[in-house]
């Protein structure tokens, strides 16, 4: 998960920087490799690891950690139907009884239930960017230190790099491909497809996906952005992923959704229960930035995702990724001080 550019400003509001900074990955930059494991380019730490960056299930610790004691966490359900009126929204569940809340928040990423049930079928609003990844963990049995390999084919990728202070691994599959259908939570079938497109390549790929097979953690799913024309209806509001995802190729996913939850909070704070009020500024702040993000994504997918990197596009990727460069920085109002001094 990176964190960039206002997205640590966030972090520091909110009093975790500095243990999340604890837990940077401190990646470096990465080679660039042939299917023989030769080096003929580098990849700079800039483009893929953003300002800070660390384990997606370090930061979910973190989080969880630091809001338990006064959050409420049901694990193992799912929201079933949501029924609004003027007070407030009836919700049920899968397996819990039927409760009533004022707002509804749906913050559950792209394949989001409460946007589906909100405001209509995923097929609706989310948009394929032609890639699909995968993602799973292993041994870091490369020896890599901060560091990472990247091999590159037409219309493929696979990449390693180490995690937890170089004691694991992570890898990655990308491949081209128009729309597949697959269902979301069936990992034997989609191990099946990554072991399909990368039969035959070189580099370390058969080892990669013979590791894949007995991963403990995996990933899969589309590079996809969400297109709506808004981000609430009555009292239920989205965020993140779940109402803009700019798409992995963006780089700003992670950023745009912690910078989301602020403004979504300040305001709702702000406006003292006018919910109507607090939608529609959080809205307003948020939609120039996640334009840039999701133009970013869509030329990261079109142009410069899975083609060989030559070193030449790999520079000029680096050179314009620590900041977007096409429009001001989000401004952040003081909803809530910086704790650092």
């Amino acid at each position: 998960m990176d964190f960039r550019g206002e997205a640590l400003d966030v972090l520091d509001r909110m009093g975790l920087l500095q243990q999340i900074e604890a837990l940077d990955t401190e990646m470096g930059d990465a080679a660039v490799v042939d299917a023989e494991g030769n080096r003929y380019a580098t990849l700079p730490a800039a483009i893929f690891a953003g300002d800070l960056e660390v384990l997606k299930g370090d930061l979910t610790r973190i989080l969880y950690e630091a809001t338990r004691e006064n959050t409420e966490y049901v694990f193992g359900d799912s929201i079933a139907t949501l029924d609004q009126d003027d007070e407030g929204v009836l919700v049920t569940f899968e397996h819990g009884a039927p409760r009533r809340f004022d707002l509804v928040v749906g913050a559950d990423g792209l394949h989001s239930r409460t946007r589906a049930l909100a405001f209509g079928p995923e097929e609706q609003y989310v948009r394929h960017l032609g890639i699909y990844t995968a993602i799973f963990n292993l041994d870091n049995y490369l020896g890599l230190k901060n560091t990472g390999r990247l091999y590159a084919a037409p219309g493929k990728a696979a990449n390693v790099f180490t995690a937890r202070d170089n004691t694991e691994a992570r890898a990655a599959f990308h491949f081209a491909a128009d729309h597949l259908e697959h269902g979301h939570r069936d990992p034997a079938a989609h191990k099946r497809i990554i072991a399909e497109r990368f039969a035959g390549e070189g580099w370390e790929v058969p080892r990669l996906l013979k590791e894949m097979d007995a991963a403990q953690e995996f990933f899969f799913d589309s590079n996809a952005q969400v297109e709506m024309d808004r981000w609430s209806a009555g009292r239920v509001v989205l965020l993140g992923d779940a109402g803009y995802c700019a798409g992995p190729t963006s780089g700003r996913g992670t950023s745009q959704a912690l910078i989301g939850a602020y403004l979504l909070a300040g305001e709702l704070a702000a406006r003292e229960g006018d919910h109507t009020a607090a939608f529609a500024a959080y809205e307003q702040q948020m939609r120039p930035y996640v334009a840039e993000h999701q133009a970013l994504g869509r030329e990261g997918a079109e142009r410069f995702f899975l083609p060989a990197p030559t070193q030449e596009v790999l520079d000029m990727l680096a050179a314009n990724a620590p900041e977007d460069t096409r429009t001001e920085p989000i401004r952040l109002p003081d909803y809530i001080p910086a704790t650092s001094a």
